[in-house]
Formats: structure tokens, sequence, C-alpha cells
């Protein structure tokens, strides 16, 4: 199917007319409710300073010189995290010394004194832990004494969530292939509703890991997805915008997590309060229509006539007759399927020097954008200062980031821009280790230097990836409408691309595999860049190219190569 006849539909029924707006924010207002979920655990897991509960009730406590009844009210005096002990004088006239995992019982003591130099029995915390509820009344960590030797357990809440993230990816984008888009938005929206109030009502740490877990798997098949979604309903003219600023919304989510964490400081009231912004979108996911595009890669010419029927409604416009429109060979069951169709595996990534350079190079951008992305939104607790406005800011930071890179890709193209991005990343990042303690506001303002620029290159990547990885019908020498999650051809590639935690690298890319054809003019335009103009250092030699214009969709898809062909290339490196 040529592209170039499908872009002519948004010709006649508008670009991003009345319908796609109104679609594109529905859509992309739900993103918000996926960076709350991916990052919701920041404050929920806060380890508080905790110290273990004496055996029988307390009537002096006594902590450094300072002496107190009250053994909640010794937190107030604490400075800092440094190692401590509290001496508590029992009823029983029993002393013992507390600290954060141990216990000990003063012998033969007859005052209270904060030196001792006796003999002391130690003792485990069988009675529990006290905690600092000075700024959060209730984590997770605080519920279920995960502290101590239990501490590894809070580590793995996390870990498990971004393992959800690479399953959802694998399942949803496979089923958006073949159930459609909208039903898998549908079906992902309404998981991460339920899921998401679940988790605020476990009653135990593994129901709560389950739920966690259940609830990362349908938020990345619906971030995954929403992303082609997207492309699909959006012109060439607005594309590139539309499929960039949906990131933004991600971004918002990191800043409704900040302002909520502020305000609700008890973990599960927090976790209903952030998955209550699923509603809205609840209310109106049932008027998405699915996608033309897909509906005629399954022969349903029917329904997608009357889906570009209502775009054109809406958007005031006269509408198209898609039997006119498109040629004879591809209104049938669309496809251009290829005659013969061979199986591709994750070795054809590799196929010469030239692919195999690149196929790196782009795995190791991938991998360095998602763990400086999760790394600088994780850690930004930990940097001092006000722990919620940290968080807030590196949320705000990205939005301006897409917006640079929109307008720079275009003017400088995109491996400059890539490139001095993910290089001012790395020079933030050794500036930051050289910044003494103390001095936090520039730790902080280093940091959001660095989170614009691997902002950028997270949302950069997934537009380059797009243009090095084309997909093309090699059966008729036509360009395919390749989308991450199409109807496949060839074998599906799950390749460790998409998410990655400070903890666990957990991602997932369905690659699609066509024809590549590299070539030196690469458009600056990601709604021309595609097909033959797409990839290709200088002094690229190429097969001859299709005399057909081609407008194909700015999405990660991926090469499948003509093994009966050689693809010659002097320079190894990334095409612009």
């Amino acid at each position: 199917m040529q592209s170039g006849h499908l872009e002519m539909i948004f010709d006649r029924v508008g670009h991003f007319g009345r319908y796609q707006i109104f679609i594109y924010f529905t859509c992309a207002f739900q993103n918000i409710s996926c960076g709350i979920h991916y990052l919701a655990s920041v404050f929920m897991t806060v380890l508080p300073k905790h110290t273990c509960r004496p055996p029988g009730k307390v009537s002096q406590v006594l902590f450094q010189n300072t002496s107190i009844w009250r053994l909640e009210d010794v937190w107030s005096l604490f400075t800092s995290k440094e190692d401590y002990r509290i001496v508590v004088l029992q009823e029983d006239g029993e002393v013992w010394e507390l600290q954060s995992c141990h216990r000990f019982r003063w012998e033969n003591v007859s005052h209270l004194n904060y030196k001792y130099n006796g003999i002391k029995s130690s003792f485990p915390c069988l009675d529990g832990y006290m905690y600092d509820t000075s700024k959060w009344d209730s984590t997770v960590v605080t519920q279920w004494d995960l502290v101590c030797n239990r501490e590894w357990f809070a580590r793995l809440i996390q870990p498990t969530f971004m393992f959800g993230v690479l399953l959802g990816a694998l399942i949803f984008g496979y089923l958006s292939d073949r159930v459609g888009r909208r039903v898998v938005l549908w079906s992902t929206s309404v998981g991460m509703y339920v899921f998401g109030i679940a988790v605020a009502f476990m009653a135990d740490y593994y129901s709560f890991v389950l739920a966690r877990f259940l609830l990362a798997v349908v938020s990345s098949g619906y971030l995954v997805v929403v992303f082609v979604y997207v492309t699909e309903l959006v012109g060439r003219k607005a594309r590139t915008w539309a499929s960039m600023q949906v990131h933004s919304f991600f971004a918002l989510g990191t800043m409704v997590v900040a302002v909520t964490g502020y305000f609700v400081r008890t973990w599960w009231l927090y976790q209903l309060i952030l998955s209550s912004v699923t509603i809205p979108f609840l209310l109106c996911f049932w008027m998405l229509p699915e996608t033309p595009f897909w509906l005629l890669s399954e022969g349903k010419h029917e329904e997608a006539q009357a889906a570009v029927d209502v775009m054109a409604k809406w958007n005031r416009a006269s509408t198209c007759k898609l039997s006119e429109l498109l040629p004879l060979d591809v209104y049938g069951p669309v496809g251009n399927t290829p005659p013969d169709v061979q199986g591709y595996h994750l070795s054809d990534l590799f196929y010469n020097w030239n692919i195999g350079t690149r196929t790196l190079i782009v795995w190791l951008i991938w991998f360095t954008g998602c763990l400086g992305f999760y790394s600088f939104s994780l850690n930004s607790i930990n940097l001092g200062g006000n722990e919620y406005l940290n968080l807030f800011l590196m949320g705000a930071v990205e939005i301006p980031a897409y917006t640079f890179v929109c307008l720079g890709m275009d003017a400088l193209g995109r491996r400059t821009i890539l490139t001095f991005s993910l290089l001012s990343c790395a020079i933030s990042c050794g500036v930051i280790i050289l910044i003494p303690r103390g001095y936090y506001h520039w730790t902080m303002l280093t940091s959001m230097v660095g989170k614009f620029a691997i902002g950028s290159v997270f949302g950069l990547i997934y537009l380059y990836t797009a243009e090095l990885y084309p997909t093309m019908d090699a059966g008729h020498g036509k360009w395919q409408h390749g989308v991450p999650c199409r109807k496949h051809h060839g074998s599906v590639l799950p390749l460790p691309l998409r998410h990655l935690d400070l903890h666990a690298s957990v991602a997932c890319r369905d690659f699609d595999l066509s024809e590549w054809n590299p070539n030196p003019k690469t458009s600056r335009n990601p709604a021309e860049a595609s097909g033959n103009h797409l990839g290709g250092g200088r002094g690229t030699a190429c097969r001859e190219e299709t005399a057909t214009e081609v407008n194909s969709l700015p999405q990660p898809t991926i090469l499948v190569l003509d093994k009966t062909e050689e693809i010659h290339s002097g320079d190894p490196g990334l095409g612009e």
C-alpha cells in the first residue's frame, strides 16, 4: 500500500481538525495516568527514620542531653540521619537502648544516664518499630515494616513494576495488531483504574506487589499503543508535533505525583487520588474510533469508510471514497501481502557490519536515554531541599525539552540534536559529581539541565528509530504504512529497548521486518522522511529509488533485509 495514497485521506478530511483534536487530547490525557503510576512509588516507598519499639510502657526518654516524656516526640530532636541511639526508662524500671534495627537492655542500672559502659543484653525487634510521622503518616514501608532485614522487599517494588512494563509492551503490542487499537486502549484504561484502586486496598505485601505488577502491564500497554493510535489519526502536517507532545502529558503525570504527595501523606489515600485521574477518560473512551488504517489492513473497508466519513463530518470537510482514492491492488484485503514471506530473527539486525553497528548504537542510545530519564526522576527526592518541589521541577522541565526537539530537529537535523542532548546530559552528570554535598541548589539546577537533555533524547529517539528502520513491502516495491504494532508479515522481535529503572532494565519493542534501503538524502521533516529517504550516512550507495512519493508515519518500525541484494555502505554511522 502506498502511504502517499493514505495521506491523501488527510488531504481531503483534514490533518488536525476538530475531530483529531478531540481524539488527541482525550488519549493524551490518559497519558497523565501512565506518568502517575510509573512514578507513584517515589513517595509510597519512602523510608522514614525509625527505631525498635521497647517491650513495655515508657516513662522517660533520653536522647543525647535532652530528656522528654513521650517517645513519639524524639524525632524532632534529630538534625540529620546520623547513627543514633535512644535510651528509655520503662515503668517497670528497666532501661533499654533503642537503635534502628537493634535494642539492648542495660543490666544493673540504678538511674537513667545516656553514657553506659556496663553489660548490655541484645534482643531483636520483636515488638515492631516506631516511625517518624512528621512527613508521612504512613507509607508502604511503615505498613508492613519493610526495614532492616526486610528492606529489600521495599527495593523490589519498583523493579517488579518495571518487569510488568516489559510484559505489557509485549502483550498489548501484539494484541493491538490482532484486535485493534481501540480495544486495547479501552481494556488497558479500565485495567489502570481497577488495578490502581486495588493497590490501595491490598491487605498484605504480596498482594500489593501483584496488583502493582498488573497495573504496570496495562499502563505499559496503553503507553505503547497510544503512540501508534495518535500517529495513525493525525495527518503528516501535524504528526511530528502531535507525536512528540504526547510525552508532555507523561511529564504532567510526574508533576501530579509531586503535588498529590505534598498534600496527601497517607499512602493508600494517595494511591486512590492518583488512580482517580483515569475517571475523566473512562467517561469519554467509548467515543474513540478505530483507526481507518488498521481497518483497511484487516480488509474492513466499509468500517474504514464510515470512520473517514465521521472524521470529515466533524472537521466540516468533504469526505472521500476510499474505493476511488486507493488503487485497485490496495482496495482488496489491503495489503500488498508479499507472495513469498520468510521468517526473520534477531540476527538479521546484524546482517552486515553497517546494519549491526547501527543497531548497537540505537540500542545504546535507548539504554542511555531510559537509564538517565528514570535516574533523574527517581533520585530527585534525594537531592536535598524540598523533595516534592524537586520531583515537580523534574517533570516540568521535560515539557520545554520536547518543544526544543520539535523546533531544533527541523533546523539542525535529528543527529545534531541527539548528539548535543547526549553530550549535555553527560556533562551535567559529571558536574553533579563535583558539586559539594551542601550546595543542593546547584545540584538541583544541574540535575534539571541533565533532565532537560535526557528528556530531549527520550522523545527524539522514538522518531529517530523510525527513520532509521523504515517498513517496506519488498514484494511489490511499494511502501507500507508501518507502525510498531501493525499487521505483521514477518516474525515479531521483542527487543529490550523500551524502559529502564534504576534497579531493573525492562523494555520491549515489537519490530516488523521489512526491506531497508539507506540513502544519504534524509529529509529533515519526519512527515517526509521515510522509505528511501531514510538512514544512510555520507557515502552510502543504495539501489534505485522507487519513483513513488513517500510520506510515511514517523513511528518506531524496523527493517527487513532483502538477503538477495547486498547493501553497501562506506559509513557505518547513524544517518541524520
